[in-house]
C-alpha cells in the first residue's frame, strides 16, 4: 500500500503545503522602543501524510542548552521528515532570551502560565498563542530544559508515573535517567497532557550555559524518536543505545547545612554510595570545614555548582530508589 498524500496544514491563517518549508513569526508585544519581538516557528512537512511533532525550548529565557539542540535540529536539516510535519520553536521566551534570564519582563514563568489567556500578562498572552495556534495541530511535542541558577542536571526524561506511552517513547529517546515526577500546575506539560497530546520532557546542563555532551544526548534522541516514528531522512545515522536509560522513581535533594564556600566531590551521573563524602563547605577563612556525606546509595541527578552557597540551598539531587 503507498504512502498517503498530506493535505494543507493550516498555521496562523497561512496555508503550508505538503512539502514546505516555512519559516513563520508570531509576535505579542514590542520591546519599550516600539522594536517589534518576533518568535521564530520553523515548519518542515513532507508530501506525505504522517506525524506532526513539536519541538520546543527557550520557555525558559536563560536556558539555552536547550535552544543550541532544538538550532541543530533545524540547521543540521534533521527536522525534515520523511513523512508528517515537524514544527520548531528554538526560542519561545524571546524575551527572556534577550535578556538571560528565566522570567518574562514583569517576572512571571511561562511555565507557570498555561494555558494561558487572550489578555492576561505577557507571559499568559504568549501561552495561550502557543496552545491555541500550534498545540491543537500536534501529535507529540519534545520539549527542552535545563537546570535552574547554577545547577547542572543530568540529561534526562521526565515523565509521570504509570504513563506506558510516554514511558515507551522515554526508552526510545534513551538520556542517561528517566526520571519519575507529577506534572506541575499550569505547566506546559501539564496542559499537554489534558489535551492528550504526549510530550517528553528533557532536562540537561545548567542556565546560561552549553554543554555538549547535554546538547549530543538531547539531538540524538530526537533523532531516535523521529526514527521510531518513521519520520526521520535515510541519511541520517541513529545510533544504537550503549545502555538503557536508568529509571528513577524516586529521588531527595541534600541542602547546605550552613552558609559559605562549597565545592562538589562527584559529577552528575555518578553512582555514590551510603556516607561517601560528596562535597565541602568551608568559610572565607577556613575556621569552618564541613564535610556533605550521602545518605543512601544512587545516582547523582544534579549538582550545585555555584562556589558560594546559603544555608538550605539545594547542594545535590539523588535518587533513592531505581527500576
Amino acid at each position: 500500500m503507498g504512502k498517503k498524500k498530506a493535505t494543507v496544514l493550516q498555521l496562523f491563517g497561512e496555508e503550508i503545503l505538503p512539502g514546505e518549508s516555512r519559516e513563520l513569526t508570531f509576535s505579542v508585544a514590542k520591546l519599550h522602543t516600539n522594536t517589534p519581538i518576533d518568535v521564530p516557528i520553523f515548519v518542515e512537512r513532507s508530501l506525505y501524510d504522517g506525524p506532526t511533532v513539536l519541538f520546543t525550548a527557550g520557555i525558559h529565557g536563560d536556558e539555552v542548552n536547550g535552544v543550541e539542540i532544538v538550532r541543530q535540529l533545524v540547521s543540521k536539516g534533521i527536522n525534515k521528515p520523511k513523512i508528517g510535519t515537524t514544527i520548531c520553536i528554538p526560542v519561545v521566551n524571546i524575551f527572556g532570551f534577550l535578556q538571560k534570564e528565566r522570567n518574562f519582563p514583569d517576572g512571571r514563568d511561562l511555565n507557570r502560565s498555561f494555558p494561558g489567556s487572550k489578555k492576561g500578562s505577557l507571559a499568559a498572552q504568549v501561552a495561550y498563542k502557543l496552545m491555541n495556534e500550534i498545540v491543537p495541530k500536534v501529535n507529540y511535542c519534545l520539549d527542552f530544559h535545563t537546570g535552574g541558577s547554577s545547577r547542572f542536571n543530568a540529561p534526562h526524561i521526565r515523565i509521570e508515573r504509570n504513563d506506558k506511552e510516554l514511558s515507551s517513547l522515554a526508552t526510545i529517546f534513551n538520556a542517561p535517567f528517566i526520571l519519575h515526577s507529577k506534572n506541575l500546575k499550569k505547566s506546559f506539560r501539564n496542559v499537554c497532557k489534558k489535551q492528550g497530546i504526549p510530550l517528553l520532557l528533557f532536562e540537561g546542563g545548567k542556565s546560561n550555559s552549553i554543554d555538549s555532551v547535554v546538547s549530543n544526548t538531547g539531538v540524538n534522541g530526537s533523532k531516535r524518536v523521529l526514527h521510531h516514528l518513521g519520520m526521520l531522512q535515510k541519511k541520517f545515522t541513529v545510533s544504537s543505545p550503549s545502555k538503557s536509560s536508568v529509571t528513577i522513581l524516586n529521588s531527595k535533594w541534600i541542602r547546605a547545612q550552613a552558609s559559605g564556600m562549597f565545592k562538589s566531590s562527584v559529577k552528575v551521573g555518578q553512582f555514590v554510595k551510603p556516607q561517601e563524602i560528596v562535597g565541602h563547605i568551608t568559610d572565607p577563612y577556613g575556621k569552618i570545614h564541613i564535610w556533605i556525606k550521602a545518605s543512601g546509595e544512587g545516582f547523582v541527578l544534579n549538582v550545585n555548582e555555584a562556589p558560594l552557597v546559603y544555608q538550605g540551598d539545594a547542594l545535590f539531587h539523588i535518587s533513592t530508589q531505581v527500576q
